[in-house]
């Protein structure tokens, strides 16, 4: 009964890898509603791991290489370990939404594989935003050293959001992709989810040594603008779609993330 748990359990995180990053994972998986509903418990946990490499990137790249290269070359990393899944659905839902077509029309336009100019031009703002905040954490090492942690909590953050989504709003598209894969997501997985989004921000702040105050207010100032935009764009989706798609969520990501490592140059 253990082994089968734990087994069960190592099947849903590596499908959670699987899913969302290009990080090899030696397992196989089945990828069934049952597993996928229990991978996006490890969310965060992927969201962890991708801004941990992307910290450790960039502070070692800041020992030898200038700021700007350097910026572009952690830009680089953390597009390539998520294989531009999310810049990909950022796009799509650009191209649809900012159309501003008919609801069936802007699903049509978001399944098209071809990039419109919406789309180029919320990708150029969105990376821009990106560099240019990582441009102006590497100017002082002390500051990226600090911003390690953040990072770590705000990929989870924003990855946490789509399993928030994927049970407060109706699939656009019932009983087609996504909504047939992850029917089986429910409220309680929710919970778990959150439960384990904060055991990893705790994890990454002590570990940098941050007084429990400054924790505390951290994660505070995070989940409220994880929240409030969140909520705003999902909201915002779902009146011009009618739901919401696996396009949007990888935009929910992007913009979240975004958002929330713009938001580190208060913070720190």
């Amino acid at each position: 009964m253990v082994r089968h748990s734990l087994k069960t359990q190592l099947q849903a995180a590596g499908a959670a890898f699987q899913f969302m990053t290009r990080l090899p994972v030696p397992l196989e998986i089945p990828f069934t509603p049952a597993v996928l509903a229990k991978s996006v418990v490890y969310y965060p946990l992927v969201g962890a791991v991708i801004g941990g490499i992307a910290g450790a990137a960039g502070w070692f790249l800041s020992l030898w290489v200038p700021v700007l290269p350097s910026s572009v070359l952690i830009l680089l990393i953390w597009t390539v370990l998520s294989g531009a899944l999310h810049l990909d659905g950022l796009m799509d839902t650009a191209d649809g939404v900012l159309s501003y077509r008919s609801r069936e029309k802007m699903l049509e336009i978001m399944k098209d594989s071809r990039v419109g100019a919406m789309g180029v031009i919320a990708v150029i703002i969105l990376m821009l935003l990106k560099f240019s905040t990582l441009a102006a954490l590497l100017e002082s090492e002390g500051r990226w050293t600090d911003a390690v942690p953040l990072m770590v909590m705000a990929c989870g953050w924003s990855r946490l959001w789509v399993v928030v989504s994927m049970v407060g709003w109706p699939f656009a598209r019932p009983g087609e992709g996504l909504a047939i894969l992850f029917s089986k997501v429910r409220r309680s997985q929710v919970s778990v989810t959150v439960v384990v989004q904060l055991t990893l921000a705790a994890a990454a702040g002590m570990a940098w040594g941050l007084s429990l105050p400054e924790l505390g207010l951290i994660v505070l100032v995070q989940g409220a603008l994880t929240l409030l935009c969140g909520m705003l764009l999902s909201r915002y989706f779902t009146r011009r779609l009618g739901g919401l798609t696996g396009d949007t969520y990888g935009a929910l990501i992007e913009i979240l993330e975004c958002m929330l490592l713009f938001s580190l140059l208060w913070l720190i």
